[in-house]
């Protein structure tokens, strides 16, 4: 467990589904993003261990809601990376339109580099309008993820320990 991530109030000592609670309220109504960016965290760490448990669903679905409803670009990258992290599919959509359409130049590029660790290979097309964004590290990293899904598609055995 990260020492790095502040659990004052001691949310991973709590049944998931109250965890998930806690975080969810912090998410959505607290000013301070440390302490939102803490929570996206937290939350995320639930989903880490059950990805057949309904549970994995509720987190992946707060995760969309960082993406689509908070204002800070920090707090959306690491919802994005959660989203990652825990291989979370079915949330491939809205890190799409997340790397086309957000305000923050932050947030799209850790869309795009996410989908690329997701080896999203159908989001390939979806995400080339981005080539063009007008915030040089977004360009760059919309081209590294085509080409990086480029390499996953055309490998027959994929092994994440070869290509991470």
């Amino acid at each position: 467990m990260p020492l790095d991530i502040l659990d004052e109030n001691e949310f991973r000592s709590l049944p998931p589904g109250k965890r998930l609670e806690r975080c969810a309220y912090i998410i959505k109504n607290d000013p301070d993003e440390s302490k939102r960016w803490d929570a996206v965290y937290l939350a995320g760490e639930i989903a880490e261990d059950a990805p057949a448990d309904p549970i994995f669903d509720d987190v992946a679905d707060l995760m969309s809601w960082v993406l689509e409803n908070d204002d800070n670009g920090i707090i959306k990258h690491e919802a994005c990376f959660q989203i990652a992290a825990r291989d979370m599919r079915k949330k491939i959509p809205v890190m799409i339109k997340t790397a086309l359409n957000d305000r923050s130049g932050i947030a799209k590029h850790e869309a795009l580099e996410c989908l690329a660790l997701m080896r999203a290979v159908e989001s390939k097309e979806a995400i080339r309008p981005a080539l063009d964004d007008p915030i040089p590290y977004v360009s760059e990293t919309a081209a590294f993820a085509i080409k990086r899904l480029d390499r996953f598609e055309k490998s027959q055995a994929y092994v994440p320990s070869d290509v991470l």
